[in-house]
């Protein structure tokens, strides 16, 4: 990433806000150019400030992550917003996802996953937790299971379609891991898997790791634990 990112974050804790502005701080494409600290700031920061990253607190007074994130979507279309939140239950994942944020962020985060969700949500693509996915793959399995979805029961690796590093880990995305996580686990470094990742999402023809995560469900080509 050559170009300079900027950031606005929308949070009602300061110190958490500090926090966070800390971390973004070290990473030398990333610029915090405005802080605010509730919903209803966030369209008149946005317009004063045009970052190509909001990252909103979903729990704030007055307007939410969520009401918020639908008005700047509405009013922006091109902004990016990744929710912060207490909450890892997949109805409150999906429903910011339906008001247009690109990324959820479970405040547990540790400095590397929110740097690697920034990254990722400003070159376009969407982020979840680690956690969270896993909670939405465990959702899908058993939505699909009671409605008799055709779930295979032994794992069938897509070697026609992936390698077998490519394999390995669409595996460990099922699994919630991190780039991070399955960087160290493999042996290789996270630009190896930011590589073996934008591949997957090619050759699989999706737009994101959680969408790549399902359709490898569905064919039965990961475990599910």
């Amino acid at each position: 990433m050559n170009n300079q990112v900027k950031i606005v974050i929308i949070d009602d804790h300061a110190l958490f806000r500090e926090g966070i502005k800390r971390i973004l701080d070290f990473e030398p494409n990333f610029e915090v150019v405005a802080e605010a600290y509730d919903g209803s700031e966030a369209l008149t920061v946005v317009e004063s400030y045009m970052p190509d990253v909001v990252i909103m607190d979903i729990n704030m007074p007055g307007v939410n992550g969520v009401e918020a994130t639908k008005q700047l979507v509405n009013s922006y279309p091109d902004t990016k917003v990744i929710i912060l939140s207490i909450h890892d239950d997949e109805n409150y994942v999906i429903h910011a996802l339906k008001t247009g944020a690109r990324g959820y962020l479970l405040k547990e985060m540790d400095a590397d996953t929110l740097v690697e969700a920034v990254k990722i949500v400003a070159e376009g693509g969407s982020y979840l937790h680690p956690k969270v996915t896993h909670n939405l793959v465990n959702e899908f399995r058993r939505l699909s299971s009671a409605n008799n979805g055709q779930i295979p029961a032994t794992v069938r690796r897509p070697l026609h379609i992936l390698t077998r590093r490519e394999c390995e880990v669409l595996q460990m995305l099922a699994d919630g891991k991190s780039n991070r996580r399955i960087g160290e686990t493999l042996f290789i470094s996270e630009k190896t898997v930011k590589n073996h990742v934008s591949n997957i999402l090619q050759k699989l023809n999706c737009n994101d790791r959680t969408q790549a995560v399902v359709l490898a469900i569905k064919n039965g080509w990961v475990e599910v634990k």
